[in-house]
């Protein structure tokens, strides 16, 4: 090796990554709305007095905790409010991914969010489907996020519904939301249903509320994968079960520190985590309202926490082992991403 990754300058590093194939599995459609997209939006239901340019739009998507976070996705998601809104977004948001040289990806979206606005769960996946349906190049898989606020018996009703949407794409199922207010262990039956009808599982737990939430997602919800677990590390138990179990863990460092979950990013447990052999994957969460790119995420291990470019690759392998791509699909992803003139490392690593 003629030189160390941390003391490699940053274009160099970061003209890499952007080459580098990529795969995100925790990332919200609703949160990952590129900024001039959410302006359109905004300017076609008549503009808000509160963001009277783009640039005052991306000051609002700032937040004081992870509370205010919550109240200022719920006035995002007010301006959507129709299935063509819904099929731009998702284009929108592959195209975006396509930039990135992000070439696989599985996106939450959440129905019950919609409902009042007469949106149908069936129909919003048909929506999202024909706007991710007009780019090419990323391959996309959804997740239904039941959105814990709305209770087990919402949940188990829109549960009911994703499977009839499933051939839009739907894989899996999770719950995002006020982790601090609605623990995981109402829904271990909704869980157990969801696995009987054949979908993954994942649970936002140790994000907004400390390592209980992710042993009680663990114990009682039977999850495949855990999103965020922030906190785990509270419990040096629960740190040497998920090791044991390489229960993939679904991190999302710049995230974190957007909502104040994590005061600093130097704070992050990101390499606590891989150093104790945990199966880590690294994501972006809500880029439209972070300003975040997993460039940008990549980049931070390298140079704030010492990762090995070989250990960035790793990363991406550890997100397509994880991933809840169908089996059924002939090409192996990991054949599809070694085989991509960008995955070589570079000829001064």
């Amino acid at each position: 090796m003629n030189s160390s990754p941390g003391r490699t300058r940053g274009s160099e590093l970061r003209r890499w990554l952007d080459k580098l194939p990529k795969a995100e599995l925790h990332l919200h459609l609703e949160g990952a709305i590129p900024l001039d997209a959410l302006w359109a939006l905004i300017q076609k239901y008549g503009g808000d007095p509160s963001v009277p340019t783009e640039t005052h739009l991306r000051q609002r998507l700032t937040y004081s905790d992870f509370p205010d976070f919550i109240e200022t996705w719920i006035w995002k998601n007010s301006f959507l409010r129709t299935y063509d809104d819904f099929s731009f977004i998702a284009e929108k948001v592959a195209q975006d991914l396509l930039r990135q040289n992000i070439l696989y990806a599985e996106l939450f979206f959440s129905p019950s969010r919609f409902a009042d606005r007469g949106l149908t769960t069936i129909g919003l996946a048909k929506a999202i489907r024909s706007g991710l349906g007009r780019v090419s190049g990323c391959e996309i898989w959804l997740i239904a996020d039941l959105v814990r606020d709305h209770g087990p018996i919402q949940a188990a009703i829109t549960l009911t519904e994703v499977a009839t949407a499933r051939h839009y794409g739907i894989v899996g199922i999770g719950i995002g939301g006020s982790e601090h207010k609605f623990p995981p262990e109402p829904f271990a039956e909704l869980y157990a249903e969801a696995r009987r009808l054949g979908f993954k599982t994942s649970a936002h737990a140790g994000e907004a509320s400390g390592a209980d939430s992710v042993r009680g997602a663990i114990d009682s919800l039977l999850v495949d994968r855990i999103g965020h677990a922030t906190r785990a590390e509270e419990d040096p138990q629960l740190m040497q079960l998920l090791a044991d179990r390489q229960i993939p863990i679904e991190l999302c460092p710049l995230s974190n520190v957007a909502t104040g979950v994590i005061a600093s990013i130097t704070d992050h447990p990101v390499r606590r985590y891989w150093d104790r052999g945990l199966l880590v994957t690294v994501n972006t969460d809500d880029p439209g309202m972070f300003h975040n790119r997993l460039v940008d995420e990549y980049a931070h291990l390298v140079e704030l926490f010492h990762f090995e470019l070989n250990e960035i690759r790793e990363l991406v392998l550890n997100a397509l082992r994880s991933s809840w791509r169908p089996e059924k699909i002939s090409q192996p992803l990991l054949e599809l991403f070694s085989n991509h003139a960008g995955w070589q490392l570079p000829s001064y690593y």
